[in-house]
């Protein structure tokens, strides 16, 4: 697999990364246990090193079941985990609550440091390296202990982007970044020129970029969010966006192709429950983008999509 150079942290990170908020979540449809294990593994060997967590993500399992997939190969490996959202139902991005979240997350990956560790959609005030400047000092000292190699925080929109690349010691930044979410774009040349790795995350839509939702389609837990209207909407889009691609390019790997065709994004994170679906994102990165399709994309968002962006 392609590797790109994750800003100026000096990691090499497969363009398809490993988004693991499903391990071992059978709320979110997720495997069990013992195949969270073997899809780790799967991952690894088709060269996925970078893996995204948190201990929001399934209350703490979906990063112990990392851990113990990655028992005996941590130095294969580049850990991205967070803090704000906790293994609990809260949010505490206070500087008290920072050393013992990341001491639970260490626990449960079994590994004595992160590689990463982002604020995980932090408030304003937490974001901001002024207001928050206490924060990125902890932050530091964590790093300076080798706790953590690099900080950064994970984003939605391009004026959050240049926050943290404007006014913040971090290295790192994860957004939402798909065919659809395109607004962060007008941020990613400054962010890669402040020496940010960039990850793209959310790269299918929540599902919907991957072809597998239709105008017919009712969700529950999280995804109950999109009322009627806006799972139409969303529906009819999709069959626009789909009419405009090649008829050999796959509506998934245009979804994968998209966000790997910005050089300035270092890796995606698309989440799989199943081999198949490992397999066909590891194969979208070896299938390049046509420049034309790209621009389609990009068109599609600003004429169907811009003015009235999708809630997410």
């Amino acid at each position: 697999m392609e590797t790109r150079l994750l800003g100026r942290t000096g990691l090499r990170v497969g363009v398809v990364g490993f988004g693991a908020w499903q391990l071992n979540n059978p709320q979110w449809g997720g495997p069990d246990q013992p195949e969270s294990i073997r899809l780790v593994q799967a991952a690894l060997a088709c060269g996925c090193n970078f893996f995204d967590t948190a201990p929001g993500y399934g209350e703490g399992a979906s990063e112990t079941a990392l851990g113990q997939a990655l028992r005996g190969r941590r130095d294969a490996a580049v850990i991205c985990t967070k803090f704000g959202h906790t293994d609990e139902p809260a949010n505490d991005f206070t500087v008290a609550a920072l050393r013992p979240a990341l001491e639970g997350s260490l626990r449960r990956l079994q590994t004595e440091h992160v590689d990463l560790l982002l604020l995980h959609n932090p408030p304003a005030a937490r974001l901001d390296g002024v207001q928050g400047a206490d924060l990125y000092g902890a932050l530091a000292e964590l790093q300076r202990e080798g706790k953590v190699r690099w900080f950064g925080a994970s984003l939605d929109h391009a004026a959050e982007l240049q926050i943290l690349a404007r006014t913040t010691p971090g290295q790192a930044a994860e957004i939402l970044f798909n065919a659809f979410h395109q607004e962060p774009a007008a941020a990613l040349a400054e962010a890669h020129a402040a020496g940010l790795g960039v990850i793209a995350k959310v790269p299918f839509d929540s599902g919907w970029l991957s072809g597998k939702y239709d105008a017919g389609a009712r969700f529950t837990g999280i995804r109950a969010r999109w009322t009627p209207v806006q799972i139409a909407r969303r529906a009819s889009l999709v069959q626009r966006l789909r009419a405009l691609l090649p008829a050999s390019v796959p509506l998934a790997q245009a979804a994968l192709g998209f966000i790997l065709a910005h050089r300035e994004i270092a890796t995606v994170i698309p989440g799989a429950k199943t081999q198949a679906q490992l397999a066909a994102n590891v194969a979208a990165a070896e299938r390049p983008l046509p420049a034309e399709v790209v621009a389609t994309i990009r068109k599609f968002w600003a004429a169907e999509i811009a003015g009235e962006p999708l809630p997410w």
